[in-house]
C-alpha cells in the first residue's frame, strides 16, 4: 500500500514539475517573440525615417534649385510614399515600447520639418536635425534593449 501511494505521489510530483517546466518555456518563447516584434518595429521605423529624410532632402533640393516640374512632381510622389511608410512602425513602437514613443515621435516630427526649407543652408540644418533626432531614437532604443 505504501509503495502504491509513493508511486502515485511520485507521478503527481513529476507531472507538476513537467507542467511548470512547460509553462516556463512557453513564457520564455512569448517574451522572445515580443522582443523580436519590438526590435522589428524599432528597426522598421529607423529605416523609414532614413528613407523619408533622403526623399525629402532630394525633393526640397529640387524645389530650391527650380528643377523641372516633372522632376519635382516625381520627388514629391516618392516623399509621399516614404512619409506613409513611417506611420505603421511609429505606431507599433508607441504601442509595443511605450518608453520609446516620445523619441519616435520627436524623430518623425523632425524629418517632417525638412519640408519647406527657405534656403539650401536651412535645408541642410533641417536634414542634420532630423538625422540627429533619429540617432537619439536609435540610442534610446539601444539603451532600452541592452
Amino acid at each position: 500500500m505504501i509503495a502504491v501511494v509513493g508511486t502515485l505521489l511520485g507521478a503527481v510530483v513529476a507531472g507538476l514539475i513537467q507542467h511548470r517546466t512547460a509553462r516556463t518555456t512557453r513564457d520564455a518563447v512569448r517574451a522572445d517573440h515580443r522582443r523580436d516584434r519590438e526590435l522589428a518595429a524599432v528597426t522598421d521605423l529607423a529605416a523609414a525615417l532614413a528613407a523619408h529624410r533622403r526623399a525629402m532632402t532630394v525633393r526640397e533640393t529640387l524645389r530650391l534649385e527650380d528643377a523641372g516640374v516633372d522632376r519635382v512632381a516625381q520627388a514629391r510622389s516618392e516623399s509621399h510614399a516614404t512619409r506613409a511608410a513611417i506611420e505603421a512602425p511609429r505606431v507599433l513602437v508607441s504601442i509595443l515600447v511605450p518608453a520609446l514613443a516620445s523619441a519616435a515621435t520627436d524623430a518623425a516630427t523632425a524629418v517632417y520639418g525638412i519640408r519647406g526649407a527657405a534656403t539650401p543652408a536651412a535645408l541642410d540644418a533641417a536634414r542634420q536635425d532630423a538625422a540627429d533626432r533619429a540617432d537619439r531614437f536609435v540610442n534610446a532604443a539601444a539603451r532600452h534593449f541592452a
